[in-house]
């Protein structure tokens, strides 16, 4: 069965398929598609997870014994197989085909790709797949779509965007569906929900060019504390909010407490790093935080990241900005000794 990307919420809503296939060369969509599988299967009870990898030398034997063993304490599962080139070769063909035809009962397959050619889609395997459960192919949004995946976003969100908002954003990201996120999200904690017009947007625009929240988390993550000192100060004598600074700090450290649990439970950096869609220019900085800190001290910095939230909105008392410091050098590798009370 093929579905497109708007039409798979309504489909999971009647209940899942063994098999799902999400190929598309759109990381941000091909990502929520996973998303959305994930969460639907987690409602429906399937709480364990196995992820493989297909590299070079993969052993296809593991999915087959994936398929034909109970899982512990017969918990329902997701077996996630991520195949990048989305070409198995004979060996991973046979495997899939047997796959689709003899689905295991306790789990869901998802199998995500990259984009897939015509011949591809045409394979043996890939028809198994299409016979034996869906097939979802993610096609980029177009530049004259761009403006309208916008303001659906937005009002997804909650967010009434004028016309000139949603033309000056989509201007903004150029067609950068990453980039677009980032900046909804942004808007939306900086102004929540309600009307934004394009002054919001170029407000919120004229910001990020000043002084760069993502220098900040960079900085943070190369371990260079006197700069990261330096970036945060800027920021707060030019008045920006501590709750943009928060959302840019917490970004990188669930994606890095994500990607430390994957590394402690047995993948590579590299594995981890591709099924989180780092790119190539980040992964140095990624690699420091992961070897900096075990996946413990990453969820740690969430529950430190938790309380400044409370601290910004009101709710716990402290400064956010001396807080917010202490979290930044602390991903930067900055230890702290608490005083104990005598």
């Amino acid at each position: 069965m093929k579905l497109k990307f708007d039409q798979l919420k309504s489909h999971l809503a009647k209940g899942l398929m063994p098999v799902y296939l999400v190929s598309g060369d759109e990381p941000l969509q091909v990502g929520e598609a996973c998303d959305v599988i994930r969460a639907r299967a987690r409602e429906l009870g399937y709480g364990g997870r196995e992820v493989m990898y297909v590299e070079t030398g993969f052993d296809w034997g593991i999915l087959r014994a994936a398929a034909n063993s109970l899982s512990l304490f017969s918990e329902r599962r997701i077996i996630e197989l991520r195949m990048p080139g989305g070409k198995p070769g004979d060996t991973g063909s046979k495997a899939l085909i047997e796959y689709a035809e003899r689905p295991a009962d306790d789990a869901v397959l998802l199998v995500t790709t990259g984009k897939l050619d015509k011949a591809v889609l045409s394979s043996k395997w890939c028809s198994a797949l299409d016979r034996g459960g869906v097939v979802i192919q993610v096609w980029p949004v177009e530049g004259r779509q761009l403006p309208g995946w916008i303001a659906q976003r937005m009002r997804g969100k909650g967010m009434e965007p004028s016309a000139d908002a949603v033309a000056a954003l989509a201007e903004r990201v150029e067609g950068n569906l990453l980039a677009a996120a980032q900046e909804i999200e942004k808007l939306f904690l900086l102004h929540g929900a309600g009307r934004i017009d394009d002054a919001a947007v170029t407000d919120a625009v004229v910001d990020s060019a000043r002084f760069d929240v993502y220098d900040l988390v960079d900085a943070a993550l190369a371990g260079d504390a006197t700069r990261a000192t330096r970036i945060l100060t800027g920021l707060r004598s030019e008045g920006i909010d501590p709750v943009l600074v928060l959302w840019a700090l917490v970004r990188e450290i669930r994606g890095l407490a994500g990607m430390a649990y994957e590394v402690q439970t047995g993948a590579s950096m590299d594995q981890a790093m591709a099924a989180h869609r780092v790119w190539d220019a980040r992964k140095p900085l990624i690699r420091q935080g992961l070897q900096r800190h075990k996946v413990a001290r990453w969820q740690a910095l969430l529950r430190t990241a938790s309380r400044i939230d409370r601290v910004i909105k009101g709710a716990a008392v402290g400064s956010a900005w001396d807080e917010l410091l202490e979290l930044t050098l602390s991903m930067a590798g900055v230890r702290f000794c608490k005083a104990q009370a005598v």
